[in-house]
């Protein structure tokens, strides 16, 4: 064998021990591995924050004697306190629902305490330029971004285990524009009202910082929702059925890019972002810092309580109920929005004259606006009750309890949303449009049937309707799901489940999953909220942005290349995983 021939075969034994060794497997930096940055970086990332870097501990730790910061005193407030959105909202770590923490510091003594699932650093930011410090240094040293204001969020997208985050709650600032606003970098002036606000800011506070002007925004119904992430979802409302979502309402956001860059995104500049960050997703294509908002007249509000009942041992309760919810298109365009709860068998939440121990059908908590006569809501209902009593008689019971209002503050200070925080549960949701309500009866009851639990109970919330399908946002459109332009219910159930329980988790998110099917089934071209939604949806990409979804990647790909940000369901998590040992890799 020649020389030649001999160094030949050598190097072709290298080049294929080389194409047979494994690749490196490139993740995001965590604490304890060799690509973590220095205590030096993060003294230097502190200073150049003048002090606003964090590292919390969790705040359950306090129940834990093997913990430094243990404090039976302090135990005990932070046990009561446990079950308030507040007390989640004032941590800078901590959010709404324990699983998104991973059970890993409950305040209970007997359970485990680590800060493992929690993020290392965090950011408190109160300017765009913090929020730009904080997105530059994950991105130099590759480290898992997480971005939290109140952490009222059920799929989890607030927490990331081993982080820096960012802590959106002070940037807080209120600002009213008076009769019209000029769009920045444009020379386009909106004419009417609106309000700019920090991108942390709480829908309670709004509402409150609007009325003082008589007006409101289009907004939540619960009072510690956090502007950023509700704006990002789309944001339902029951003003949503006369002025759009939310994110039909944003004239022009500030945003802190991915690469670092403070920018405002409208019509006339980075209108890419600016169609993406309405609707697209949140923690996905930046940091929302602020963002101006048309604001609207506060209405008088005539709030309405109502029950459309019956003994749940009665063989006609799925007609009615599937007879009530026909008449959804009717009733809203008549001016009706709110919450609606479906029921097959529970006690009546209040003391109904005459009513059974057990009821099923529907209970409502909803809102006319500017009602100049007491007998719009007898006019309002009759038809309803009138076809009640033809067909079923005095078996069905039709109570309604108005209560006047002078303003939209007044009603919601007495109505927002009380679910207590703490604990844990998953969402699953779908919106349904006119056809599936007002078409064949014996789909949806079937659907009805087979969805509704004896013992459970489906919200339907009238958010969609006329306002939602003609909207008209800034730019011509939005990344809003397009199934929303057709809904006129966003349908939702939960279910509970309890820490350190695999197997009840496991089942809640089966029984979820197949419950929900046959609505599926049923609006096989609609889809499901965001910000409301079931975790594990299969063709997530689709059911929570339809044909948007192609464009939104396309935007991601552009504005965040190497992926800074990443969250799931998120639009382009696609090239990341996070694997057993919670670390973030690319698949």
């Amino acid at each position: 064998m020649s020389a030649s021939t001999l160094r030949l075969l050598l190097s072709l034994a290298v080049l294929g021990s080389g194409l047979c060794a494994p690749q490196t497997e490139i993740c995001k930096a965590s604490p304890g591995t060799p690509s973590w940055p220095s205590a030096k970086a993060w003294a230097s990332l502190n200073r150049t924050l003048n002090g606003r870097l964090l590292q919390p501990v969790p705040p359950g730790a306090v129940c834990h004697p093997d913990q430094p910061t243990f404090n039976s005193s302090q135990c005990a407030s932070v046990a009561a306190e446990w079950k308030t959105y507040e007390f989640h909202i004032e941590s800078p770590i901590s959010v709404m629902w324990d699983k998104f923490d991973n059970f890993t510091c409950l305040p209970e003594e007997d359970a485990p305490c680590s800060p493992a699932g929690y993020p290392a650093y965090v950011v408190n930011a109160s300017t765009a330029e913090h929020v730009k410090i904080g997105i530059d240094f994950a991105r130099k040293y590759n480290v898992r971004l997480n971005v939290k204001n109140t952490g009222h969020d059920y799929l989890g997208r607030s927490n990331s285990p081993g982080s820096l985050s960012i802590w959106t709650h002070h940037l807080n600032t209120m600002t009213y524009n008076k009769g019209q606003y000029k769009l920045h970098g444009s020379s386009r002036v909106l004419q009417g009202n609106s309000i700019t606000v920090g991108g942390g800011s709480e829908m309670y506070n709004v509402y409150v910082a609007a009325d003082k002007h008589n007006e409101t925004i289009v907004g939540g119904g619960g009072k510690t929702v956090g502007i950023g992430g509700y704006i990002t979802g789309g944001g339902h409302s029951v003003f949503a059925p006369k002025y759009g979502l939310a994110a039909d309402n944003v004239w022009e956001m500030e945003v802190v890019t991915p690469g670092g860059d403070i920018v405002v995104a409208n019509e006339d500049q980075h209108s890419d972002l600016f169609w993406a960050m309405r609707g697209g997703g949140g923690s996905t294509f930046g940091v929302i810092t602020s963002v101006t908002l048309k604001t609207h007249p506060s209405p008088r509000i005539l709030g309405l309580l109502y029950g459309i009942i019956a003994d749940p041992k009665e063989s006609l309760v799925y007609d009615l109920i599937t007879y009530v919810l026909s008449q959804t298109p009717y009733l809203m365009a008549q001016g009706l929005s709110g919450y609606n709860y479906i029921t097959r068998d529970m006690a009546p939440p209040l003391e109904l004259p005459g009513a059974p121990d057990r009821v099923a059908g529907i209970l409502g908590s909803s809102v006319l606006q500017n009602v100049k006569s007491p007998e719009a809501v007898q006019d309002l209902f009759k038809p309803l009750n009138d076809t009640i009593r033809k067909r079923w008689g005095d078996k069905v019971q039709f109570y309604v309890l108005p209560t006047a209002y002078d303003s939209w503050l007044a009603w919601f200070s007495n109505n927002y949303d009380t679910d207590p925080a703490g604990g844990s549960q998953y969402l699953v949701s779908r919106l349904i449009d006119g056809q599936a309500l007002t078409g064949s009866q014996q789909k949806l009851k079937s659907a009805l049937q087979a969805t509704l639990t004896p013992s459970g109970t489906i919200a339907a919330f009238m958010v969609g309707g006329k306002g939602v399908h003609d909207a008209k946002p800034r730019g011509g459109s939005n990344a809003v799901n397009p199934a929303w332009r057709s809904a006129y219910l966003h349908t939702l159930t939960s279910q509970s489940f309890g820490p350190f329980n695999k197997t009840a988790e496991q089942e809640a998110i089966v029984t979820l999953d197949s419950e929900f099917q046959p609505l599926r089934d049923l609006t096989p071209k609609s889809g499901a909220y965001i910000n409301e939604a079931f975790p594990f949806e299969k063709n997530w990409q689709t059911t929570f942005w339809g044909s948007n979804y192609a464009r939104l990647l396309r935007i991601k790909r552009e504005v965040d290349p190497s992926d800074v940000f990443w969250c799931s369901p998120c639009v382009g998590n696609e090239r990341w995983e996070v694997r057993q040992d919670g670390k973030l890799c690319k698949k």
